[in-house]
């Protein structure tokens, strides 16, 4: 099953542009469905949860400028607007009723992926957590700081990039190459005391982690229950 990187919903009433916009996102991995109207599309994202919008202005019945300043609070999802009209005072309006970005028509293919995939890491990045609690453990990575029994443990920037992968996706094996990667380090026995080191600063025995293990020939998951 293939795994798309994001649900998009392409909105514009011009059936080629809809068909043309999404052959091409599609040959870039993301998942497109469309919609013909505003009125379309608020049915659609009345029952699917998508990862960003991209809707057409000028559109008959509602435009996209009313569409967004309706509901782009309720479906809270980015919205890039599409236009055939390309002065300033039409990119402001756009803005100014809440949407990301503007793109005035015509306009390439590869600058829309570019600018949906410019968001898409915006909007990743601030739903990254960064902070968590399990059992009488604290990791705070705003603060550099890990909570253990009250006991306080600074933590380094690599230490802290490591963690923030974890902590985002919890029982998820990460291999000692991929961390090393993620740090820019390009040998396992640094990776692995690293590993240990974190270790003394969350587990209540280090010698028989709880939380931070080893995956035998796999590499280390953060199990939190």
């Amino acid at each position: 099953m293939n795994k798309f990187d994001a649900h998009i919903l392409v909105v514009d009433d011009d059936e080629g542009i809809r068909n043309l916009v999404k052959q091409y996102l599609n040959e870039n991995n993301f998942l497109i469905t469309t919609a013909n109207s505003a009125e379309d599309a608020k049915e659609k994202t009345s029952m699917i949860k998508f990862d960003l919008i991209v809707l057409d202005i000028m559109m008959p019945g509602k435009s996209g400028l009313e569409f967004t300043l309706e509901n782009k609070d309720k479906v809270n999802t980015p919205i890039i607007l599409l236009t055939a009209k390309g002065e300033a005072v039409e990119r402001i309006e756009g803005l100014e009723v809440g949407a990301d970005d503007y793109l005035p028509k015509p306009f390439e293919p590869k600058e829309l992926v570019l600018r949906i995939k410019n968001i898409l890491n915006k909007t990743k990045s601030k739903n990254q957590k960064r902070f968590i609690e399990f059992d009488n453990i604290k990791i705070d990575l705003n603060k550099l700081l890990i909570v253990k029994n009250n006991e306080e443990f600074k933590i380094n920037n690599t230490e802290k990039i490591i963690l923030e992968k974890m902590i985002n996706a919890p029982g998820e094996t990460f291999s000692r190459e991929s961390i090393g990667k993620l740090i820019d380090i390009d040998k396992e026995r640094s990776v692995d005391v690293i590993i240990t080191r974190l270790r003394k600063k969350i587990e209540i025995d280090p010698k028989n982690p709880k939380y931070l293990q080893t995956i035998r020939g796999s590499g280390y998951v953060l199990w939190i229950e």
